[in-house]
């Protein structure tokens, strides 16, 4: 796999800035055309294969079809008779996590964790005939948008009136004014912060990468993780409220006060461990989409040799835990380090699975038969 450029070593992948300096000036701020991010960078598959993969069931795809004013839009999957002729203009193609089906879409994504794995979504690919684009629209999240074949024409525009044109299958700007406009050619990439409006017009065919990033809203990070710290007290003892001081009461509709407390110190139990709660995030975090599915290998291999995470597993750590796909590990020491590094590079060499304790290889060899990581032939290949 790929390494991401050093925090501190200027990168052409950023328009000679370091990640370091990238981060701090242009990271959720402001957006930044930089020309020539990967030159001589070719699409991460073809065409052909691009609209055989759309037809998978376990793919996300859609379709999108402007005539004139008139837009339309088809999810997958997509068979090649549900696609327009190559020839036909105003038509796009879009094939969400392409890194968990090819390994040089892997490969590129990969380039790009010098940001948070918790923050790192997928690579998204478009494919565009001439005119093609889905529109002037605004997404929640950062994204950069590389050039992998062909060109295209974008406009974009700062965060503004987002009203959404309420005609429409998509979600289009009803009143978008591009104040900046670029085209751009193969290697040439664009990072836009959330909430920035932007339009891209292939001219000619094209293919676009997107390399996007999910910015949890703050309601729906505290449903995941209450929703698994609750679990937890599920688990616990029960404590049943008891009233044995109430009185006979002549406004039975009224909620008892000391119900309202004992319903109160039940929320606030469950918020008052902050370990359970970190686990519950970590947990939440490395959940795998729902779509993602693990094939259990027939056989697995003795550790011996190094291992790396399968594609869909989804790996992180904190002070005191491990998180893999939805699942958290209390971890510490030397176990610990060999972990948090196969979740910083996502693989093991031999010589690093050799530091491992007997507990941990049994942990890693669970991992190898439920298909989160795979076991390779050799050194060289971690």
């Amino acid at each position: 796999m790929s390494l991401p450029p050093a925090i501190d070593t200027p990168t052409p992948l950023l328009g000679a800035l370091s990640p370091r300096r990238f981060m701090r000036r242009h990271w959720q701020k402001q957006p930044l055309l930089i020309r020539q991010a990967l030159p001589g960078v070719h699409p991460p598959l073809g065409r052909s294969a691009l609209f055989t993969l759309a037809g998978n069931e376990d793919v996300e795809s859609r379709l999108i079809v402007r005539q004139r004013d008139r837009w339309t839009l088809r999810s997958g999957p997509l068979p090649r008779r549900a696609l327009p002729p190559v020839s036909q203009a105003g038509w796009t193609l879009l094939v969400q996590g392409l890194d968990l089906h090819v390994p040089a879409a892997r490969e590129l994504l990969s380039m790009f964790r010098f940001v948070p794995e918790a923050r790192l979504d997928d690579l998204m690919l478009s494919w565009a005939s001439d005119g093609g684009g889905v529109g002037p629209h605004v997404d929640s999240y950062d994204v950069f948008l590389l050039q992998v074949q062909g060109r295209r024409r974008w406009r974009i525009a700062p965060p503004g009136d987002d009203t959404l044109r309420p005609d429409l299958p998509l979600k289009i700007l009803a009143h978008f004014v591009p104040q900046q406009e670029w085209l751009l050619e193969p290697g040439d990439m664009l990072y836009l912060p959330p909430g920035w409006g932007h339009d891209g017009v292939a001219e000619g065919e094209c293919m676009t990468a997107s390399i996007g990033f999910r910015a949890p809203a703050r309601g729906e990070l505290a449903r995941e993780v209450l929703g698994r710290l609750l679990e937890r007290e599920d688990e616990a003892p029960r404590v049943l409220y008891r009233d044995a001081a109430q009185p006979a009461t002549d406004a039975p509709g009224r909620i008892p006060e000391a119900l309202q407390r004992f319903a109160a110190d039940a929320v606030s139990r469950a918020l008052r461990d902050p370990r359970a709660l970190q686990a519950a995030l970590g947990e939440a975090l490395t959940e795998p989409k729902p779509h993602v599915w693990f094939a259990p290998p027939a056989e697995v291999a003795a550790l011996g040799s190094g291992v790396r995470l399968d594609p869909r597993t989804r790996m992180m750590y904190d002070a005191a835990h491990v998180f893999v796909n939805g699942e958290s590990w209390r971890a510490a020491g030397r176990d610990a380090a060999l972990m948090r590094r196969l979740a910083d590079r996502r693989a093991l060499s031999t010589r690093e699975l050799e530091r491992a304790s007997e507990p941990a290889r049994e942990l890693l060899t669970q991992w190898a038969e439920d298909g989160w990581l795979q076991v390779v032939g050799d050194e060289d290949d971690c």
